[in-house]
């Protein structure tokens, strides 16, 4: 800062500001930018040249094998038909062809018919809850101080299946994401029949098809809170509920954990859309929408005409159209072709299908603009109701994710970036006493992940087997390897693994986040739009709307029409069940080498393979829009502001967080059970990889066996959380310092063979965690190994002579001029 007379004397003028300096200085300035935009230019460019690649040459790739395959089955089809013309049976093979067709068409226009009567029949009963299980309510959210249309059910377990009420209960969140609840139980290879194959209690979160009059989704997360303390309360000597998120219902779980860390046990996510910026270049269209249809005014607009409701049928619909070859044609041309082989598969899926459930705008809206758009939740921006922000690190619970590369509503990239968004490293993972687990499957489907019975019989089964001893896993960022091994009993079994990962392994699943930048352009322009809108559009549109009118666009949208139209209640269906109930007596198919079933075949393949090439050249041509649009440099300037991701802390800082402090602080503090979770913490980070065999023998040690049973979960949480840090922080020390946590002898030698008999056998342990063994002997001053320990070392002392109590009182190192202290047992 200068003062008037400096500014003015010749002797200071070198140091002062000058206009000449000025217009320098703004060369340099527009310069500087001009070489960032030309950066930024360039990474559109290449980012658009990516997405041109990608999609062109998967449409070559696809197509022309497709296109080949169909001209071999045309070929083969022609020589079909030239040998039935040699042989004069053309003519009678046309005929039993048509004969067939018309008999299948009917049988097919009748399911169709069954499905318009399950639909007009299910919305009259309110749409309850798809599950194939007998259920009772348990509380309804109705009666809460905030009141929302979600209700806890319990699942009553099915002849021959028993349920230990002491066993950690299990409570299932489904989507409301336009459909149903249910889709989580409605077969009983299920994430339901999973558990309750294991003994656990099963309930289930499910809702209403109408909100309650001022819903917001914060009443949502109450009750839902509420839903879980029941569970609790029910079962107050079992372990805190796992809780299991499914798609929409994962994000949802997200919440439910971070406004109220202290209600759950391990959480479980699949399939959840959480980081919906995200993924890759050319693959995952989808999140393009909003940059290419419209933001957050749409659903707003949509709500108004609804009367202040949004209809999810139009959600339904755009699912639909993300494959409109195997939604809009393909399923109902496989019902024709297979229609002898019944209907019972199709009504099933399609009575959770074709319920459609409503929500408030607020609701919607919030979903749209503080998730899907604004990407706020990952951003740590998010405001789950004024003055409520939520924070994901607030979660205390074990996470498990489970995403698919086939998952083409939610890629790995959303279900997993904001583990990477929400912390700094895998350091910081361990000094919040967070467990993270990961899994990604290669092809399953996003239905798949929650309906796919293989899916159930194997992921989902060994997820459910694994939340058992999860808790003992130090923690950590980890991910879940699930290989067959044998078959016995005509049942797989499997080895599972946990492999520690770093935050590097979540980031190499996508191919970076320039990408992503323009979809901050996309928030900012949703923000406007929707204030524009709500300003000036809003209060014409909702005069306009009366209850009649918006009760009517629910009724006319197409999804309903094109089901209510075929049911019995349209009089032009009249005849179908009769015609289709006689042709079911009086049917004859057609032979399977009938020329004119393999014609029906190549031409459905045809119209399928003409739909799909227009939905990859409308997905390609949708990318190319959105990244010319928004990767301008206008578009650029405009989202500047809401580019910045969550401040992430410095190593440093993570090591002056008062919980790294406070844990170094009693390094050299502590007893028994100090001494062998540390020892056991310092084993699994050199080993890398955790067998869940290895992981259930310390998980054993740690639950079943004294002093650690007596210690409670919470008490043996905040050790295990503990000892991680010292042993993440200071190694060395934690190693050298075990002897005063260790005085007797005896109690050295048990610890020894406590830890020694978690890897299991010598003849398995990989080198270093041998070397290590035998350290942690050396330091405490006992003999080397010569042996395995197969039996559970404190067991067999428990029974001999169990120890006086839980854990010992904090040890203190003695003054050099001390005499030690005594036994804090003594």
């Amino acid at each position: 800062m200068v003062n008037v007379f400096d500014l003015f004397d010749p002797a200071n003028s070198a140091h002062m500001p000058r206009p000449e300096g000025d217009a320098i200085d703004a060369v340099e300035r527009t310069m500087e930018q001009s070489r960032a935009e030309l950066d930024a230019g360039a990474e559109t460019g290449r980012i658009l040249a990516n997405a041109a690649a990608a999609h062109g040459g998967r449409i070559y790739e696809t197509h022309s094998a497709r296109a080949k395959a169909m001209i071999d089955n045309a070929e083969a089809l022609i020589e079909a038909l030239r040998a039935a013309q040699a042989a004069g049976t053309l003519a009678t093979d046309w005929g039993k062809y048509l004969r067939d067709a018309g008999e299948r068409a009917v049988l097919a226009a009748d399911t169709l018919r069954k499905r318009g009567d399950i639909f007009l029949e299910h919305e009259a009963a309110g749409c309850p809850p798809v599950l194939i299980y007998d259920y009772e309510v348990v509380m309804d959210g109705r009666d809460l101080p905030h009141p929302s249309n979600y209700m806890l059910l319990r699942i009553l377990p099915p002849e021959g299946v028993t349920v230990n009420d002491k066993r950690r209960p299990y409570v299932v969140i489904d989507p409301r994401a336009g459909h149903g609840p249910g889709i989580g139980g409605f077969k009983s290879d299920s994430q339901v029949g999973v558990a309750l194959r294991e003994g656990h209690p099963v309930y289930f979160v499910a809702f209403r098809s109408m909100p309650e009059p001022g819903q917001f989704l914060s009443y949502v997360t109450r009750s839902e809170a509420a839903f879980v303390r029941e569970v609790m309360r029910r079962h107050p000597e079992a372990s805190r509920p796992v809780v299991i998120g499914n798609c929409q219902g994962g994000w949802a779980t997200l919440l439910l954990a971070a406004t109220n860390p202290d209600l759950t046990g391990p959480v479980v996510i699949n399939g959840a859309p959480v980081a919906p910026w995200a993924g890759k270049v050319g693959e995952n269209p989808m999140r393009y929408n909003a940059g290419v249809l419209g933001g957050t005014w749409i659903p707003m607009l949509l709500s108004d005409l609804g009367g202040g409701i949004f209809d999810g049928a139009h959600l339904v619909s755009n699912f639909e159209l993300l494959n409109p070859g195997r939604t809009l044609f393909r399923k109902y041309t496989d019902l024709m072709r297979d229609i002898d082989k019944g209907d019972a598969a199709f009504l099933e899926f399609e009575r959770w299908w074709s319920g459609y459930f409503l929500m408030t705008e607020p609701e919607i809206r919030w979903i749209v603009e503080q998730l899907f758009v604004g990407n706020r939740l990952v951003k740590n921006e998010a405001r789950i109701e004024p003055g409520r922000p939520v924070d994901l690190k607030a979660i205390r619970a074990p996470i498990i994710v489970f995403a698919s590369h086939g998952d083409n509503i939610t890629p790995p990239q959303q279900a997993l970036n904001w583990i990477a968004e929400t912390y700094a490293d895998v350091q910081e993972i361990r000094i919040r006493g967070q467990r993270i687990v990961y899994m990604v499957h290669d092809q399953v489907g996003h239905l798949g992940i929650f309906v796919s019975s293989q899916i159930a019989r194997k992921e989902h089964a060994e997820v459910t087997s694994t939340l058992k001893t999860i808790e003992a896993l130090a923690p950590g960022l980890y991910e879940m390897r699930i290989e067959d091994i044998t078959e016995k009993n005509g049942h797989k079994h499997f080895t599972v693994g946990f492999v520690e990962r770093s935050l590097d392994d979540i980031r190499a699943l996508d191919d970076g986040t320039e990408d992503e930048r323009p979809f901050a352009a996309v928030a900012r322009a949703s923000e406007v739009q929707a204030q524009v809108y709500d300003a000036v559009l809003r209060p014409m549109v909702k005069a306009m709307v009366t209850p009649t009118g918006a009760e009517l666009t629910r009724a006319l949208h197409p999804q309903r029409m094109s089901r209510a139209l075929m049911s019995s209640r349209n009089p032009a269906t009249a005849p179908l069940a009769a015609a289709a109930e006689k042709l079911r007596e009086t049917r004859v198919p057609a032979a399977p080498e009938n020329p004119f079933l393999a014609a029906e075949a190549l031409w459905v393949e045809g119209v399928e393979q003409t739909l799909d090439l227009m939905r990859d050249w409308r997905d390609m041509t949708y990318e190319m829009i959105f990244h010319s649009v928004w990767g301008s440099p206008w578009a650029r300037a405009f989202g500047r502001t809401h580019e910045p991701r969550r401040t992430l802390k410095t190593t440093d800082e993570l090591r002056g967080l008062p919980e790294v402090a406070g844990a170094l602080m009693n390094i050299e503090r502590g007893g028994f059970a100090e001494a062998v979770i540390r020892m056991l913490i310092l084993l699994a980070e050199n080993r890398g990889t955790v067998r869940r065999d290895r992981l259930e023998r310390s998980s054993r040690v740690l639950t079943q066996d004294e002093p650690f049973r007596s210690l409670g979960a919470e008490r043996r949480a905040m050790l295990i959380h503990e000892q991680t840090l010292i042993a993440t922080y200071e190694p060395e020390r934690a190693i050298e310092t075990l002897p005063l946590l260790l005085i007797t002898p005896e109690e050295r030698l048990l610890a020894a063979q406590v830890v020694q008999y978690v890897p299991g056998a010598l003849d398995d342990m990989a080198a270093h965690t041998l070397a290590l063994l035998q350290r942690f002997r050396e330091v405490l001053e006992l003999s080397p190994i010569t042996g395995d320990v197969t039996e559970d070392p404190l067991a067999e002392a428990e029974a001999a002579a169990p120890l006086a109590r839980a854990t010992r009182a904090p040890r203190i190192k003695p003054a050099a001029d001390a005499a030690p202290l005594a036994d804090a047992d003594s």
